[in-house]
């Protein structure tokens, strides 16, 4: 593990105005059932250097994740892929009656996963490890959120800081 830098930039963006639906089919409570929410992310980002333009990471680049976004989460329904009711979202979908997508986690926080997790594909291929998101957010509404937070290890071999910074 390498020693945190002794300065690091970071900055965040925000993505948001996806409706879609999910439920969680394991909860015994409400949330088993379908319901939906408007969801929104902060991916917060990090650089030990800054780019040419002296950017963390420049936001007309990250275009193709805010496709991304809207292509997963935009007017669809989300469902994990062990629901036992998948066969009929999947007929439903194959109906045109729902926009389908299938994930390992449906919740906020397998969403926030699987958002670094594009978001740091993208950085990786563009800056080559020059700068990574550590972060993202997922809300629901203006009173739930969860977070994920890892550095990626492609960033940590490429010299990147190992220590997350203070949120």
């Amino acid at each position: 593990m390498t020693a945190a830098p002794a300065a690091a930039y970071t900055c965040s963006k925000s993505f948001g105005g996806y409706p879609c639906c999910h439920r969680q089919w394991r909860h015994s409570g409400h949330c088993r059932f379908l319901h939906g929410y408007s969801r929104q992310f902060t991916c917060w980002f990090l650089a030990q250097r800054l780019d040419a333009n002296g950017f963390v990471v420049d936001f007309s680049g990250l275009r193709p994740l805010e496709a991304q976004l809207a292509e997963q989460f935009d007017h669809t329904v989300l469902v994990n892929a062990d629901d036992p009711l998948l066969g009929d979202w999947q007929a439903l979908h194959e109906r045109e009656a729902l926009d389908l997508r299938v994930m390992a986690n449906v919740g906020m926080e397998g969403s926030a996963a699987w958002v670094w997790e594009r978001a740091n594909a993208l950085l990786q291929s563009r800056e080559g490890g020059r700068s990574c998101c550590w972060k993202v957010e997922a809300r629901e509404n203006e009173k739930n959120a969860a977070c994920f937070e890892a550095i990626p290890a492609w960033f940590e071999a490429g010299g990147g800081t190992t220590s997350r910074p203070a949120s």
